[in-house]
């Protein structure tokens, strides 16, 4: 929606003046040209105001707007950015540069242009009405590259394990643990596929400099997923009264020692952390059995914790 100069000057007194006589002439004869259906012809005569006085708000609005009817919208845009650094700058002319810059995605812009308008007529009423579609545009733009690029990640992440240049000895280790696809392999930590039977230091050197190729590493994606489950198990313990146990070391829990050294392999140094393992993620180090898990959870129980439950 584009507005008709309102309240605009012929001239600015901080700007080089003119021949103002010369622009109000061919802004008459402009008008004439308008009256007679004749757009060219009044084009014309705009232009030549602006020639005359470049410092014409009237004639820069007026030749953008005729330009902007006509879909010249690079030049109209120049022409709205000289009229409005001529102070003080015209509201509509402010308000019509906001829609093109809408128009090619230039938000910030746009949006600075309406707040100019805002600041000091704070209850502009097409002004308030813009603004929100500008927002409203704003925040669809980055919705969108926000899912572009979540399209990428998720193919990047669903590419299979055996695209990659990998020894056979990794590729069937990665196999028999179903590790399938690179999010399968940026979920496992180091000492979770140390703590695999057959995968030795050798492999894990081979992974771990593929990924460092493509600045990824082992772990990345729990990083998110952990500080989830944080809040999860610090707001179960808030519940149960027990949340200063959290930060305690898991040797306070007087485990045995082939419990102790499962924890130690995946790198599980506080209660807390124990507490947001799940007992999958337990049962699946190396040497860990079924003992060893009733005794973590009666040792956790007796504190008021419990591990967490895995959700399909």
């Amino acid at each position: 929606m584009n507005l008709d100069p309102m309240d605009i000057v012929i001239g600015a007194d901080d700007a080089v003046q003119g021949d103002t006589e010369a622009a109000k002439r061919h802004l008459d004869a402009a008008s004439i040209a308008d009256d007679a259906g004749d757009r060219e012809g009044a084009i014309a005569e705009y232009r030549k105001a602006v020639a005359a006085d470049p410092a014409c708000q009237v004639a820069l609005f007026k030749l953008a707007f005729a330009l902007d009817l006509l879909g010249e919208e690079d030049e109209a845009i120049s022409l709205y950015e000289r009229c409005t650094k001529i102070q003080p700058a015209p509201i509509n002319a402010l308000i019509n540069l906001a829609v093109l810059y809408e128009d090619i995605e230039n938000y910030a812009s746009a949006e600075k242009c309406l707040r100019q308008v805002l600041d000091t007529n704070p209850n502009h009423e097409r002004a308030r009405l813009f603004m929100l579609d500008v927002i409203a545009s704003r925040e669809m733009y980055y919705d969108e590259d926000q899912e572009r690029d979540l399209h990428k990640r998720s193919a990047l992440m669903d590419t299979p394990v055996t695209d990659f240049e990998l020894s056979v000895r990794a590729r069937n280790c990665l196999k028999k643990m179903n590790i399938r696809t690179l999010g399968d392999l940026l979920r496992i930590s180091e000492a979770e596929l140390l703590a695999y039977k057959n995968f030795g230091e050798t492999s894990l050197v081979e992974i771990k400099h593929m990924l460092t190729q493509k600045g990824l590493r082992l772990g990345q994606r729990n990083d998110d997923g952990r500080r989830e489950v944080s809040r999860e198990v610090y707001d179960r313990a808030s519940r149960a009264g027990v949340q200063g146990d959290l930060n305690r070391p898991v040797g306070d829990l007087s485990l045995s020692v082939r419990a102790r050294k499962a924890l130690q392999m995946l790198g599980i140094q506080t209660i807390g952390e124990l507490a947001s393992r799940t007992e999958a993620e337990l049962m699946g180090v190396k040497n860990f059995g079924h003992t060893s898990l009733v005794e973590i959870k009666e040792r956790l129980g007796v504190i008021g914790l419990t591990l967490r439950e895995l959700e399909f």
